[in-house]
Formats: C-alpha cells, sequence, structure tokens
C-alpha cells in the first residue's frame, strides 16, 4: 500500500507596488531550494488563511501587512506532500520594507518580467494570472 503524503495548507501575499510585485528566493538547505515565491508560510491547524498571512509577513518579513482580496487556491503534487497555496493581494502598512530574514534572495519584479523567474511550480497559477490581469489594464 502507498503512503500517504501529507497536505500542506500555505498562504502567499501577491504585493504589488508601482508595477513591480514582491518575490522571495527560496534558501540552500530547504525543499525548492533556489525556486522564487510568493512570501507567506504555512497555516497554523484552526488559524485563518488570512491571519496565518499575517503573522508569516510579521515573522519572515518584519513587515506589516493588510490582507485583502484572495487571488487563487491551487494545488500541487510534490515528493514530500500535496501543497494546496491559498494566494491574496497584500499592502504594507507605511513605508516599509520587507527584511530578509530566511531567504536566499528577494526583490520588487516588474510584473512584465515576472515569468522569467524559476518559480515553485504551486507558484506558476498566480503568477500567470497576475501577468494576465496586468495586460488587460
Amino acid at each position: 500500500m502507498a503512503e500517504s503524503k501529507p497536505a500542506i495548507e500555505v498562504t502567499g501575499a501577491v504585493i504589488i507596488r508601482n508595477g513591480t510585485v514582491f518575490a522571495a528566493q527560496r534558501g540552500p538547505g530547504k525543499a525548492l531550494a533556489g525556486k522564487w515565491e510568493f512570501p507567506g508560510g504555512k497555516i497554523e491547524p484552526g488559524e485563518p488563511p488570512e491571519e496565518s498571512l499575517a503573522r508569516e509577513l510579521k515573522e519572515e518579513w518584519l513587515i506589516d501587512a493588510t490582507v485583502g482580496p484572495h487571488i487563487t487556491t491551487t494545488n500541487h503534487k510534490y515528493d514530500f506532500g500535496t501543497v494546496h497555496l491559498s494566494t491574496f493581494q497584500c499592502a504594507l502598512t507605511g513605508d516599509q520594507e520587507p527584511t530578509l530574514t530566511e531567504h536566499a534572495e528577494s526583490r520588487w519584479v516588474p510584473i512584465d518580467e515576472l515569468d522569467s523567474l524559476d518559480w515553485a511550480p504551486a507558484d506558476v497559477p498566480a503568477v500567470e494570472m497576475i501577468v494576465q490581469a496586468w495586460e488587460q489594464l
């Protein structure tokens, strides 16, 4: 009988500022090292996704953000389990700049260049939606 892989509930923040989106590169030694992702993290049991995202942004990036509308939820099977990623549009509170604490790199990427990064597969559908919506503006 095949061993069941865990379902991993995570959130991602799509922070857009002046035609750019904040992206983070996973660090060495982590699953999917070197891949780009939206900042966020695991949802704790019983925690609403929006609260989880605000908490993760505070813990990992030392920023306060307003969590806005849900963009999409994607599911992707990896060798370590299935990731259920819920992405939300977010806005930084005030003049804050995210602080790198756990990731290898971070940057503000022009929306029309998002698809040039090597994204984690679970993030790709949201990236495609953002690029498509931007092109229609």
